[in-house]
């Protein structure tokens, strides 16, 4: 996680350039007020959280979709022509390769969080609908699925996110600005049990490495769009969150038995103890310590 104050931010017309703009060690501005948090990169994809009062950047344009969630504060960019203003919660699209500014449109600042996906990253979720890149007329939604989604691929800005995850939530998102944009919804056409069983298995027996997309697509035959849509047409899950969940029960398992829950945390196929602790909570509502305590 790399932290650039808004002075040096300032030079930089695009996020692509403040993400490269201080190299080495970590950089703190000399006010927690106006800073840039940029996470680290993310197969391509760059992710910022940034705090601004006033003026926050000049007219810039990006080559991806610039996709982001209003933290706190009023949100004020000109876009195609006409200001516009995001209170908290709302969620921004800026479309490659159309002029914007930012800042903060009150004295209370700003704190924002964007996603910078490039358009290829969106091909394939687009091609398995028969569409083109969607195009979202109206620049702030109102939209709390779509915003989950952002914050949750955009994630705690200072950890990396599994690629199997990631793959899901670029769909996801994809599919979001398709309705959107007024694409149709696809048909589910046959139900693909035995796949999706296959899928399951393999995901059981591989619990201890990361799997990626493609593997999922080799084992079933199906490609990883039309696998996720299966998974919850016959689950109520996508891949990932089935896979989590594996973890969890096998972490359960080992720390009842008396491991020692970071230990417990590798041998279940989590980065660590801290990612367990997150998953587990979430999933759990309680700490692996206090399953621990309390498992007999």
């Amino acid at each position: 996680m790399q932290v650039y104050s808004r002075e040096k931010a300032a030079d930089h017309s695009a996020a692509n350039a403040i993400a490269g703009a201080v190299e080495g060690p970590l950089e703190r501005s000399c006010t927690e007020r106006d800073r840039i948090v940029v996470a680290p990169e993310l197969a391509g994809i760059e992710r910022i959280e940034a705090r601004f009062h006033g003026k926050g950047f000049e007219p810039h344009r990006h080559d991806t979709y610039a996709l982001g969630v209003t933290m706190a504060g009023i949100q004020t960019f000109s876009y195609r022509g006409e200001t516009r203003f995001s209170p908290p919660g709302n969620v921004i699209v800026l479309h490659p390769d159309e002029m914007h500014d930012g800042g903060a449109a009150t004295e209370d600042g700003l704190t924002y969080r964007m996603i910078y996906i490039p358009p290829e990253r969106f091909l394939p979720a687009t091609a398995a609908r028969g569409r083109t890149l969607p195009f979202v007329a109206a620049p702030v939604l109102d939209d709390p699925r779509l915003a989950g989604l952002l914050l949750d691929a955009i994630g705690s800005m200072d950890a990396a996110i599994e690629p199997l995850k990631l793959d899901e939530l670029v769909g996801e998102i994809a599919a979001a600005l398709l309705d959107h944009a007024g694409a149709p919804q696809a048909g589910m056409g046959r139900l693909a049990h035995a796949e999706v069983r296959r899928a399951c298995d393999f995901l059981r027996e591989n619990l201890s490495r990361q799997v990626s997309s493609a593997d999922l697509e080799e084992v079933t035959g199906l490609d990883r769009f039309a696998l996720s849509r299966q998974f919850r047409q016959l689950l109520g899950t996508s891949p990932h969150r089935y896979l989590v969940m594996r973890r969890l029960e096998r972490a359960k398992t080992l720390i009842a038995a008396g491991e020692r829950i970071a230990e417990a945390a590798v041998a279940s196929g989590f980065a660590d103890q801290a990612h367990l602790n997150r998953h587990f909570k979430k999933a759990l509502g309680m700490t692996p310590g206090r399953f621990a305590v309390l498992a007999v």
